[in-house]
């Protein structure tokens, strides 16, 4: 059962961290097509440093994960 529950865990990581990168390059891709309006922008870069922020806890969750299966 708890293996079960492990996998789900990292599965969401691994979703997340998909997503958020997917998030990142729409954005910026956009940005450089010029498809928000200025009122648009500060909200777009709120979702886009969150983005930057989910992908930054995967990579440091999987960091921690690769060190515990090193350490074994």
């Amino acid at each position: 059962m708890m293996a079960k529950a492990e996998n789900n865990h990292e599965e969401i990581y691994e979703v997340s961290n998909r997503v958020a990168r997917s998030t990142v390059a729409v954005i910026d891709t956009v940005v450089q097509r010029g498809g928000f309006k200025g009122e648009e922008l500060s909200t777009i870069g709120q979702l886009r440093d969150d983005a930057v922020r989910i992908v930054q806890l995967c990579e440091t969750h999987q960091g921690s994960l690769d060190s515990e299966s090193s350490e074994k």
